[in-house]
């Protein structure tokens, strides 16, 4: 398959950390999908860029430190779904704890990783809206590709 839509995406989520962080380690995890998941946003690693002009010569330009991004999807809110219950718990956990993810999309390619979510604002918009959630979970390991069967 070429081009995808993301219609068919699914966003799940694990309390626990696989035994090594590859797509074998994290294949064996169980994971709980999070229902009612509007849009996932954009995530990957970017870096900070460093920057050293010497008095002569041309402008040194080098990768610094990089940030796996973060996840900030839209949710229609729904008490009885298990995977909104886990993320809302991983929210409110006031530990350092890292949540395992995994992202599938339509043509079967996951994207692994571990984060902490850093809240789950609620937002009841109007009467013609539903009510959502907007979780903001920041990953905190290298995305593990798998492409595809």
């Amino acid at each position: 398959m070429g081009s995808q839509t993301a219609a068919g995406s699914t966003l799940a989520i694990s309390v626990a950390s696989p035994a090594t962080s590859d797509a074998t380690g994290f294949a064996a995890l169980s994971f709980t999908e999070i229902g009612q998941v509007e849009k996932l946003g954009s995530f990957g690693p970017s870096f900070a860029k460093v920057e050293f002009q010497p008095l002569k010569g041309a402008k040194q330009k080098f990768k610094g430190s990089v940030d796996y991004g973060a996840l900030q999807p839209t949710i229609a809110i729904d008490s009885t779904d298990a995977g909104q219950t886990l993320l809302q718990t991983a929210g409110a956990d006031e530990s350092q704890k890292l949540y395992s993810f995994c992202v599938t999309f339509q043509d079967g390619a996951k994207r692994y990783f571990q984060g902490r979510v850093f809240g789950m604002p609620e937002t009841a918009d109007g009467a013609d809206s539903m009510v959502t959630a907007a979780p903001s979970i920041e990953i905190c390991t290298k995305i593990v590709k798998v492409p595809a069967a």
